[in-house]
């Protein structure tokens, strides 16, 4: 990358506040949106560390560093990261081979991974993942959210929390079932209520603050987040991994930080779209890319898991008025007081509360008009919707996104392959030439249906094909125009191309083929005539 290009990148990088004025109601807004956002992460934190195999401080750490550095340098104002359950469950095998020290280091390079992706602009090609992948996504994570929650309703200590829900574990009954759906009712109910009163309170933030005073008022005995463990710490300590610099810790640790690298970006980027048709703004791709690679390289140093973006937390943001970088680092500096100063405070806030929260962000995720327009949409479009849902929920995102991108590319490849054919007239050009007016783009999967549309042993002595209708996309279609011009020459006859445009000729001048240009077509120069004797296709 040279100078002047790093340059250039650097320059549309935004450190600067969102424009518009940040007057005091703005800015309250912002702050209490952050304050909801860090009650939200630490059982977050806490459970995605739990499922990687590492110190709750280890996910703590991770999501306040993550979480400031790409709130003050990402891609999109409002967008919230962390620590999160589809990085961790990649980790644990490394972490259970290997101890932590290898996990920091592989946070580390798969920052440097994402630097790079950043720098080459590589997150432009998220444009690629089509709208029924997009909504899959959506409601995949929608029920990946709700799972993960279902853990609060069992006994604490008696299960370990999961990538998507729960594993073993005695559940509540009786009373405590009770209280605890009680509970997250209540705060629902305020969720939903409140803004129909005032916005001068998040809604979230009323409903936790609402029923913590409840619960320790009366002195309920309900699961709190002090149950899960002990978030108390101190500053996050600089920290060299201590692992051995050689070529085999490399090929341990490369294989994890490149998924955890494509995992960590593709999640960041569909939840930057997400949040950006909610919030209205386009672009930041590649600067997100950056965000998190700079902000997974410092979290490696710093004792951190390495994070992403977590798009339960960023709705709760966007949708308690969270607009710029404000909410974001406010967040992460809450967290940080938290584990520094008010562990025990916090300690004391009741699951279920948190619980109602995720579960109206559930509600609020969930595409339910896909559930309407799925019987109106053309059949492929809902099956990979369909797909996308259950991939997500059964493995992770990252592969469920890759999966519905790949049926998506083969259904439209399919549907373009049954596109070809040809209209066939005399020509008035060259006396007794048949003329094979050909419509529909010739790629990889139409060639054979292009060979199907010609009768060589039939047609006459000069034959001309005419490309205007159609587009002449890879190697394929030119080795398919190859072996039709084999064919008439080994029947005795001359076949002529027509209308090739510009990229065409660039490609059959690529493969090796004499052109030959002519000057009353510029734009779809008429290609010459396939020479029986010589072998050589011309053409523009």
């Amino acid at each position: 990358m040279t100078r002047s290009t790093f340059a250039a990148f650097a320059d549309r990088l935004s450190f600067a506040p969102e424009p518009g004025d940040m007057h005091p109601a703005r800015l309250k807004t912002e702050v209490l949106s952050g304050l909801t956002v860090a009650l939200a992460l630490v059982p977050e934190a806490v459970a995605f560390a739990f499922v990687a195999g590492v110190h709750p401080l280890v996910g703590l750490y991770a999501a306040f560093i993550v979480g400031l550095i790409t709130a003050l340098i990402g891609g999109r104002p409002g967008m919230i990261s962390g620590a999160t359950g589809a990085l961790a469950v990649v980790m644990v095998s490394l972490v259970a081979q290997h101890g932590v020290e290898y996990l920091f280091a592989a946070v580390v390079l798969m920052g440097l991974i994402q630097i790079t992706v950043g720098f080459l602009r590589w997150g432009k090609f998220i444009r690629l993942v089509p709208h029924p992948v997009m909504l899959g996504f959506v409601n995949g994570l929608a029920i990946v959210i709700f799972l993960a929650q279902l853990s609060q309703f069992q006994v604490p200590g008696s299960a370990e929390a999961s990538g998507h829900g729960v594993s073993g574990g005695e559940w509540l009954s009786g009373m405590p079932l009770v209280l605890m759906l009680a509970l997250v009712g209540f705060t629902m109910v305020v969720i939903w209520g409140l803004p129909k009163l005032t916005n001068a309170i998040p809604a979230p933030l009323a409903g936790i603050g609402l029923t913590a005073a409840i619960v320790i008022g009366l002195g309920l005995d309900v699961p709190r987040v002090g149950d899960m463990a002990s978030i108390e710490g101190g500053l996050p300590p600089f920290h060299i991994p201590m692992v051995p610099l050689t070529w085999e810790t490399l090929q341990i640790i490369l294989p994890y930080s490149v998924i955890l690298a494509a995992v960590g970006l593709i999640e960041s980027l569909l939840t930057l779209n997400l949040v950006g048709e909610i919030t209205g703004r386009k672009g930041g791709a590649s600067q997100e890319c950056v965000a998190q690679g700079v902000a997974n390289t410092v979290t490696g140093f710093f004792g951190g898991m390495g994070g992403c973006a977590m798009i339960g937390q960023s709705m709760i943001n966007v949708k308690s008025g969270g607009r710029s970088r404000v909410s974001g680092t406010v967040a992460a500096l809450f967290l940080l007081s938290f584990i520094l100063f008010a562990s025990p405070l916090i300690e004391q806030i009741p699951l279920a509360a948190l619980v109602g929260v995720m579960f109206m962000v559930v509600i609020g995720t969930f595409a339910w008009n896909s559930l309407r327009i799925l019987a109106k949409v053309p059949l492929t479009d809902a099956f990979v919707t369909v797909l996308v849902t259950v991939v997500t929920v059964a493995t992770d995102l990252a592969t469920a996104v890759v999966v519905g991108v790949i049926v998506s590319a083969l259904a439209y490849a399919w549907t373009n392959a049954k596109r070809i054919h040809a209209v066939t007239r005399e020509s008035h050009t060259e006396k007794g030439a048949k003329v094979y007016e050909i419509q529909g783009p010739l790629f990889f999967g139409s060639t054979d249906g292009f060979a199907e549309i010609f009768d060589v042993e039939n047609d006459p002595d000069t034959v001309i094909v005419d490309f205007a209708g159609s587009r002449v996309a890879d190697q394929s279609a030119l080795q398919a125009i190859e072996a039709l011009a084999a064919k008439y020459e080994e029947a005795g006859k001359r076949i002529m191309l027509r209308h090739l445009s510009r990229d065409c000729h660039r490609l059959l001048t690529k493969a090796g083929h004499l052109m030959v240009d002519s000057d009353d077509d510029p734009d779809y120069e008429i290609a010459a005539d396939y020479s029986v004797r010589t072998g050589i296709i011309g053409g523009h």
